[in-house]
């Protein structure tokens, strides 16, 4: 393949619109130009470009040429920005989207030591209880708990997450422990229409998936809202552990099945297909994924 520098001159004199016109724009000569696309024909053994005094006009190889070179060069020239961002320190707005209750209860302290570290980052956080269009949206990384397989995104593991099956203690004395998922059926249960599955709660007995629908008094899109109703007595609830933990410490809720516990959704950054990621995105996902090896998600903060 002939010489970089040989092609890009080909495709600056098309762009401009004529020799001069490039010359003028790319601070070359004329003539080095003029010499550069002639060596670029010789090359290929074709004429890429009619030439007269008044007009420039691609032959049908130039427009096939042209179409494929210019792609070419466009993706060296983001490889090119790409590596230079990620050698760079962060900078610019980085717009995060994550859940409002994790986000309040368990990102704000990672976010903004990541800000204060890197003070040429500008931070716009969104905390929203909806799955956001990252490319539509113009979001640059999305924070969300699950086990999403999604063709059009790139998702990278942040941190474990634990869940628990938890009731108030009236529940347990007046309905008694469960001692399997199954015996949830006919339970009254609180249900967190935002989980994966709503009210069909997924357990573990070895290697064998146990599915169980469950129902109850309230359903609600909140997990804030299902563990404020498991601590009003309506029922056993399925709760992240960020929430759950302190409560249960003290005594106001009582944890159950512990032995069948639920599939663990990771924590994980969520960004688009793109060919390369920006070095404000991978600061941050190196951050965090140091962060939470140090402090795992449920425990207390630094």
């Amino acid at each position: 393949m002939q010489d970089l520098a040989r092609i890009r001159a080909f495709v600056q004199v098309y762009d401009a619109g004529g020799f001069s016109a490039a010359a003028r724009v790319h601070g070359r000569s004329k003539a080095l130009l003029s010499k550069y696309v002639t060596d670029l024909e010789d090359y290929l053994g074709v004429r890429l470009m009619n030439r007269t005094t008044r007009k420039l006009s691609l032959t049908e190889a130039g427009e096939a040429y042209y179409r494929e070179v210019n792609q070419i060069l466009s993706q060296l020239d983001d490889l090119d920005a790409s590596i230079a961002e990620q050698t760079a320190a962060p900078r610019g707005i980085l717009r995060v989207s994550a859940p409002r209750n994790f986000g309040e209860a368990t990102l704000l302290d990672p976010l903004f030591e990541f800000v204060k570290l890197h003070p040429d980052v500008t931070l716009d956080l969104r905390l929203e209880d909806r799955m956001v269009d990252l490319v539509e949206e113009g979001v640059d990384v999305a924070l969300r708990i699950s086990r999403m397989a999604d063709s059009s995104l790139i998702a990278r593991k942040i941190a474990e997450t634990t869940v628990a099956v938890c009731a108030a203690p009236s529940v347990i004395r007046a309905c008694g422990t469960p001692a399997t998922p199954e015996a949830l059926r006919g339970l009254p249960c609180v249900i967190d229409t935002n989980m994966t599955g709503q009210a069909n709660w997924q357990f573990f007995d070895g290697n064998r998936t146990i599915s169980v629908h469950v129902d109850g008094p309230v359903r609600v899109n909140s997990p804030q809202g299902a563990l404020v109703a498991a601590q009003k007595g309506l029922g056993f609830a399925l709760l992240p552990s960020f929430l759950s933990d302190e409560v249960i410490a003290r005594g106001g809720l009582v944890p159950v099945l512990t032995d069948y516990l639920p599939n663990r959704p990771f924590l994980q950054a969520v960004y688009p297909h793109r060919r390369h990621l920006s070095g404000k995105v991978r600061a941050l996902i190196d951050f965090l994924v140091d962060w939470f090896e140090k402090t795992p998600v449920g425990s207390p903060s630094k």
